[in-house]
């Protein structure tokens, strides 16, 4: 099977652009040392798509993803940030 996506292209002026796959659900928790991400396919695939965008060369170190039950997760879930880094 082949996913197809279209990563969405960062400019300075829009900033980071989400975006979500239809009927997407994330849970996100965490239990000692372990973090535990749950998706369906869409969620999984908005995931991607989101990581992909964050890889662009354009996207400076520091931007990042900031996740909570709010907008994006299941209620319950623990806040998730995912951060571009120069490791």
């Amino acid at each position: 099977m082949k996913i197809n996506v279209d990563i969405p292209e960062y400019s300075e002026s829009d900033g980071l652009v989400s975006h979500w796959e239809h009927n997407f659900t994330i849970e996100v928790s965490s239990s000692k040392n372990q973090t535990y991400i749950k998706a369906n396919k869409a969620g999984l695939v908005s995931l991607a798509i989101q990581l992909l965008t964050l890889a662009q060369d354009e996207v400076e170190v520091g931007r990042h993803f900031h996740y909570d039950h709010y907008n994006s997760l299941e209620e319950g879930s623990v806040d998730l940030i995912i951060e571009k880094a120069e490791l």
